[in-house]
């Protein structure tokens, strides 16, 4: 602000007193002074209203037309969100396959239409958006919700995310099943958190009661748990979270656009479209 005013204080100057800056040896100015003269002006002119536009524009912005500054914004945010969806777009229709993995699908496995869903079963808005992907799935056989278990809440996260995954290799059903009783029930309580050192012990008995509830072989699915094909779908969830740059939970992919966030139903039966 400060240069802006002195670059208009000077261009003033320049503007009134620049003739005076041309010396010549004639009484008559020559065509040179003249044109010298109008060059000194125009560079003055063209000063004088950069630093005026300069000095007007935030008034303008903030007190005069502050609503523009939410539409700048939503343009902003809007082509953002274009240039994000183009990415999805393009890597959704290339490496489907590869983004499935060794996820767990609720719903129809063949059904054409995908809703990639990363959650994490300690967030609340994850609970919302399962029930309305929920109501989606009972209404329609040609929708699958893949399912990106995204583990970023530490012992309340990890072991439920990797049981979903490993309860998969038993079988699909059982682990769409799991995955229901975990975001459904509560698998732990307050009482369980008191205690951080063994809070992961807790955390995962609960999540073993609600496996062997879901018809799943627990022994099995704690060794399973350990494993590679965890370890590797836990890898691919993360890496497509960073390709993404999905930071939170819930977040969804449906067709070939993201929705980063809890949505509503109908907003879930429009995407589809």
């Amino acid at each position: 602000m400060i240069w802006t005013l002195l670059i208009l204080v000077l261009a003033i100057v320049l503007y009134v007193f620049g003739g005076k800056f041309i010396k010549s040896g004639n009484k008559k100015a020559s065509a040179l002074d003249i044109v010298m003269h109008k060059g000194i002006n125009v560079i003055a002119i063209m000063l004088i209203a950069g630093s005026v536009c300069r000095l007007w524009t935030p008034v303008y912005l903030t007190h005069t037309n502050p609503a523009i500054l939410q539409e700048m914004v939503s343009a902003m945010q809007a082509q953002q969100e274009e240039e994000k969806n183009k990415v999805v777009r393009d890597y959704v229709a290339k490496h489907m396959d590869d983004m499935i993995g060794d996820a767990p699908i609720a719903g129809n496995v063949d059904a054409k239409k995908t809703i990639f869903l990363w959650s994490d079963y300690s967030c609340p808005y994850c609970r919302r958006v399962h029930s309305e992907l929920a109501r989606v799935l009972s209404e329609r056989d040609d929708v699958r919700v893949v399912l990106k278990n995204f583990s970023i809440h530490g012992a309340l996260s990890d072991a439920p995310a990797q049981a979903v995954i490993a309860a998969k290799i038993q079988d699909n059903a059982k682990a769409a099943a799991l995955d229901k009783l975990l975001m459904d029930k509560e698998y732990f309580t307050r009482d369980d958190m008191k205690d951080q050192a063994k809070l992961p012990d807790i955390i995962h008995a609960n999540v073993m009661k609600l496996a062997k509830e879901a018809g799943l072989d627990t022994k099995k699915l704690a060794e399973d748990m350990k494993g590679e094909v965890v370890r590797n779908e836990l890898r691919n969830v993360r890496e497509l979270a960073q390709r993404f740059e999905i930071s939170g939970t819930p977040y969804l992919i449906i067709g070939n656009k993201a929705f980063p966030g809890a949505i509503s139903y109908s907003a879930i039966i429009d995407a589809l479209k």
